[in-house]
């Protein structure tokens, strides 16, 4: 399909199919958005409501107004913003709760440093738009919290309870092992510090940016395998053979966006080629022609695609294609993985609006409910802001 074509399409995904979802979950009664759907659309509105889940719809309704410049798109992000000023945070403490329960009381009060991040990524995407000063401000709350209390001489730390006392990773642990460090927080935290930078051009918040890359390139890269690792022990010893595969092309292009912000030639120059290697490992060694699997885990292949590694395989692959024109295969993956995203995640169903995960043959995997704390607008939402900006 043309540049215009693939554009049009993805307008047409996110204004009458994800922007119209969302906006339905938002809760009048007592702030935010509802945290869960069954698989059968059923809406719970006393379940609680993910933080996670909150910034990440802030995030997404803060760039949809940028994108399309509805004004009401720009209250459905303060709604989501307000939620999270008001209820969120731990005004004694610091630092944003895991969860709350519906009418915004704490729930989990872990502090987790991914989910610190995400905060950030939000707070600073509603400030760009709405010039509201309070958010910046939380957001740079949040990033000394992450480099004063989250951090140590090794790396990032992973979960913390309410007072900052270390705590077992169960959150962001996975595969039968607990994990001390995670490729998946350093990855957020480098997103959520890019945004940052993005909006304010701090040099400080520049510098802890350069510094999680070269600690990517060091600890989380595998050259040898073309991969990142996954789940680390407090020393940066890899614990299983693991290549997630959604994680490794979603880092192929939040990586380069890194390097981009940063103009550092040195720093490019050693980084970019692992992103390129990422990438078209990916395209060589987990894309079957149609779509992604999940992960592979000692050489057995997790046939599950999960929504959110699908739209980032689009967005990698047109991300490469943009770097490697030469390379038609990557354009055509793109194409040929949003059309499987098409016929088989999006939620057909009047109401619905991407399945959770579907089978390696496209049929849904039912019973996963379609709404829960991880389950959001924005992979799939980002997946249509990339490509309208893109092409």
């Amino acid at each position: 399909m043309t540049n215009e074509e693939f554009k049009k399409a993805a307008k047409e995904m996110l204004c009458d199919k994800i922007i119209p979802y969302w906006k339905g979950l938002r809760d009048e009664e007592y702030g935010g958005f509802y945290g869960y759907m069954d698989y059968d659309l059923n809406l719970d509105k006393k379940a609680m409501k993910g933080c996670i889940l909150n910034s990440r719809i802030c995030w997404f309704f803060s760039r949809a107004y940028k994108v399309l410049g509805d004004p009401a798109l720009l209250d459905e992000a303060k709604a989501a913003f307000e939620f999270m000023r008001d209820h969120c945070f731990d005004k004694e403490n610091g630092g944003i709760y895991w969860s709350v329960t519906y009418d915004g009381k704490p729930d989990d009060t872990t502090k987790h440093t991914y989910n610190q991040a995400f905060s950030i990524y939000a707070l600073s995407e509603y400030y760009e738009v709405s010039d509201d000063p309070e958010a910046l401000l939380l957001a740079y709350n949040q990033y000394y919290l992450i480099e004063t209390k989250m951090k140590d001489e090794v790396g990032y730390l992973e979960s913390l309870d309410r007072e900052f006392n270390p705590v077992p990773n169960d959150k962001l642990s996975e595969n039968g092992v607990m994990a001390d460090r995670t490729m998946n927080t350093m990855l957020h935290v480098l997103e959520a510090y890019s945004n940052l930078y993005r909006v304010s051009g701090d040099d400080e918040v520049k510098e802890s940016l350069k510094a999680i890359v070269n600690q990517w390139y060091e600890k989380v890269w595998n050259p040898a395998k073309k991969r990142q690792e996954v789940f680390f022990d407090n020393n940066w010893k890899s614990l299983i053979d693991l290549y997630s595969c959604g994680h490794d092309i979603e880092t192929s292009w939040l990586m380069d966006e890194a390097l981009a912000l940063l103009n550092d030639p040195a720093v490019t120059a050693k980084v970019a080629p692992a992103t390129d290697a990422m990438a078209d490992n990916i395209l060589k060694n987990a894309f079957d022609g149609h779509s992604l699997p999940m992960e592979i885990e000692n050489g057995v292949v997790n046939e599950q695609r999960i929504w959110w590694a699908e739209a980032e395989c689009v967005v990698g692959f047109l991300n490469a294609a943009s770097k490697h024109p030469e390379r038609k295969d990557f354009r055509e993956a793109a194409e040929a993985q949003w059309d499987f995203i098409e016929k088989y995640v999006v939620d057909h169903r009047p109401g619905g609006e991407w399945l959770r995960d579907v089978n390696k043959d496209g049929s849904p995997m039912v019973g996963h409910p379609v709404l829960e704390q991880w389950k959001c607008p924005y992979h799939n939402g980002r997946l249509c802001f990339e490509i309208m900006s893109r092409l």
